[in-house]
This record gives structure tokens, C-alpha cells and sequence, in this order.
């Protein structure tokens, strides 16, 4: 019996909504990520230090003079440093492939009806190319796919923790779209924010089923084909930093997340001998989306948090690039591994300063304050010597 025909939608992509930036005070928006990126536009730019060497020459300034050779070895310094990171990803990730959006990609996106997956299939729709968005959201009547799905977008639901769903629908996107050609893994489990002691066992398992599980069928099911395609592929997983810091109330979320990080360098080391294909790893902070809305976080400056469209430009422009690699935001996502190198009393240090482990628990005490419903734990944590956060 063949399979229903997908719906198509061809529409505009929504309006974004207005930004909540302005309702802010102007140092919520002084963050790390701003000084660093200031940074790297002047003092820490090769092409800003050789125009100061150049400014000195015009100056006649001696090249014996200590400004002159203190101005040439920190351009030098800088211009080898960038050097040094072209030839590292060159080295660790091969030559990009020939990417071509319009002609010659199938996008496929898991988690595309919401959030960064829906941002990121809109974005490609709207430059004309092929895109299916994999979910299992009930996106209502015509009218209201019009209003959360771009041009271009085909809407296949399906759960993509069920293998028999994945086979079908990537057998439907085979005949109607072409063979995918870029897999982008946003689907995740909403977070519950239950202790481990008391977190229900069927939560636990639909975590690692919807974050872990569904990977793994992804790319057996999916990869296969971008090896014998001409122009190979793009896997990209959608990854947390939480996996490494795994803070307390997200025991499951935490669990799946580094597991997903290390699936992905696991297919990553398989596939190097494929040339054509590219993996990319987004491991990210807090984002702006409702899966995090109920959690503050406890330092906006070091750690704050994403807007959904700064990472999806990043990750597109990676994908449009045909490079591999990994990508972390916000600034601090890439200074976890050397967290990992601190001795056990300073990381135990950091963490208390960070807040990071009271996070989850101040925030469902706010919500429950101002009425929200959320999850509730199905146990109690045992009695005796508990600490209040």
C-alpha cells in the first residue's frame, strides 16, 4: 500500500516576532561574546596590526626603533596565529566540498517545526532549495502551516525516534524531493528539571529516546545515501554544552547531550575516509527558545544567553562553506574542555560562583510564583541530610 503524499507548503516565511532586546537595560547586552568579538575586529586583527607597522613607516620611524619591532613581531605573531587555524582545519577536516543550495542539495531538518530547526528550514527554503522538516508537532489547519513554515518547505510528520517512521518518510523524500544531501539533527525532548532520585523512568527514557536514540537511526538511515551520492553531504548534530557541565535538575537532558557529542565523534572518525563528507558539531549554550524559557541564566555576562538566529546564521554558514568542524557558542562553550583539565576543588569552586546547579531549581520556584504549570516529578526525594539550593 504506498504511502500518503506529503503536503507541500509554499509560502512566505513568517515575520519575526519583535525582538525583547530593546525592552532591556543596555548592560544586559555587554557580554563576553561582545568583548571578544570587538577584540578580534582591532587589536587582535592581523590586518589592523600591519596597518599600524605601515602608519609607523609613514612616520619614518626607524626600524631599529623598539615601537617599530614591537609593532612587526605582534603582526607577525597575529598573522602566523591565523595561518596556523586555516591549516589546522584543513588538516583535521580536509578540503570543503562544492556546496550549491539551489541546484544541488535536499535538506533535511528534524525538530523544524519550532525553535532553531524551524529558523534554519525557513532560511534555506527561502533561497530556493529543497527542504523536508521531520516532526511530530500537529501544526493544525492549512492556514496555520502557512504561518510557521517558509517557501519551499515540504512538512513530513513523523516521530523520528521510530525507525519504521524514518525508513518511510526517507523513502517519500527519496522520490518527491531527491536524495538528502544535508541532515541537520535539531530534534530534542522538552526538559523536565526533576532531581535524578525523583525524575520518572518513562521521562528518562523518552529524553535519550527523542535526544540519543533518534541520531542513531538518523544517520544509519540517512548517511548510507550521502556516501554514494555524487556530491556528498553534510551531517550536522545539534549538540549541548550541557552534555560536559551537566548541572543538577537535568540529569536526563545532560545524559543525552553527551552521548549525542559522542555519537557524533564517533560516525565523525568513521567518516574521514569519505572525503565529500562533512560533519558538524554545534555545541551550544542556553537559547532563547521555550525549551529553556523557565530557566534563567545565572551569568549574563560569561553566559548568555542565544538568540536562535545567531546560531542558525553560523550554522548555515558553515553548511553554505562545505566545511566540517565544531562549532560552540556562546564564548564559554569552548573553554569547557579546559574546565574538564581544573582540579576538582576549583571546578567545585567555579561551579558554586556560576550558580549553574541552582539554575533549574530557582527557576521552577519562579514559574510555579507566577503560576506557571510545569512537570511535576512523580517521587519525593528521599529523607534525611538534603541540602537546599
Amino acid at each position: 500500500m504506498a504511502s500518503p503524499t506529503p503536503q507541500i507548503i509554499t509560502t512566505s516565511a513568517k515575520p519575526p516576532s519583535p525582538s525583547t532586546h530593546s525592552q532591556k537595560p543596555w548592560s544586559h547586552h555587554l557580554t563576553l561574546d561582545l568583548c571578544l568579538r570587538v577584540l578580534h575586529r582591532t587589536i587582535l586583527n592581523p590586518g589592523i596590526a600591519w596597518i599600524l607597522v605601515l602608519c609607523l613607516r609613514a612616520q619614518v620611524t626607524p626600524v631599529t626603533d623598539p615601537a617599530f619591532v614591537l609593532a612587526i613581531g605582534y603582526a607577525l605573531l597575529l598573522t602566523l596565529l591565523f595561518v596556523l587555524r586555516i591549516v589546522n582545519q584543513r588538516v583535521a577536516y580536509g578540503l570543503p566540498r562544492a556546496v550549491d543550495v539551489a541546484r544541488d542539495e535536499v535538506v533535511v531538518i528534524t525538530g523544524g517545526a519550532s525553535g532553531l530547526g524551524l529558523l534554519i528550514a525557513q532560511m534555506y527554503g527561502m533561497r530556493g532549495a529543497s527542504v523536508a522538516v521531520l516532526d511530530v508537532a500537529d501544526l493544525g489547519s492549512s492556514e496555520e502551516e502557512e504561518e510557521v513554515l517558509g517557501e519551499g518547505v515540504g512538512y513530513y510528520r513523523c516521530d523520528v525516534g521510530d525507525r519504521g517512521q524514518l525508513e518511510d518518510v526517507k523513502r517519500r523524500i527519496v522520490e518527491e524531493l531527491g536524495p538528502p544531501t544535508i541532515l541537520v539533527n535539531c530534534a530534542a525532548a522538552r526538559i523536565n528539571g526533576h532531581p535524578l532520585l525523583v525524575l520518572p523512568a518513562e521521562e528518562f527514557e523518552k529524553t535519550i529516546r527523542t535526544n540519543l536514540l533518534a541520531a542513531f537511526h538518523l544517520y544509519q538511515i540517512f548517511v548510507p545515501g550521502m556516501i554514494s551520492a555524487e556530491n556528498g553531504g553534510t551531517v550536522v548534530t545539534v549538540s549541548s554544552v550541557l552534555g560536559q557541565l551537566s548541572p543538577a535538575g537535568l540529569s536526563d537532558y545532560s545524559a543525552s547531550k553527551a552521548g549525542l557529542s559522542a555519537l557524533h565523534r564517533t560516525i565523525q572518525a568513521e567518516l574521514q575516509r569519505y572525503e565529500q563528507i562533512k560533519t558538524l558539531l554545534v555545541e551550544i549554550g542556553q537559547m532563547s527558545t521555550p525549551l529553556f524559557d523557565w530557566v534563567r541564566t545565572p551569568n549574563d555576562f560569561f553566559a548568555p544567553v542565544l538568540e536562535t538566529v545567531e546560531v542558525a546564521r553560523d550554522v548555515v554558514a558553515a553548511i553554505d562553506s562545505g566545511r566540517g568542524g565544531v562549532i560552540r557558542l556562546p564564548a564559554f562553550a569552548a573553554l569547557v574542555n579546559w574546565y574538564a583539565v581544573l582540579p576538582v576543588a576549583v571546578q567545585r569552586f567555579a561551579r558554586h560562583l556560576s550558580g549553574i546547579d541552582s539554575a533549574v531549581s530557582h527557576g521552577r520556584r519562579n514559574s510555579q510564583l507566577r503560576g506557571r504549570k510545569l512537570p511535576q516529578p512523580s517521587g519525593r526525594m528521599p529523607k534525611g541530610n538534603r541540602r537546599t539550593s
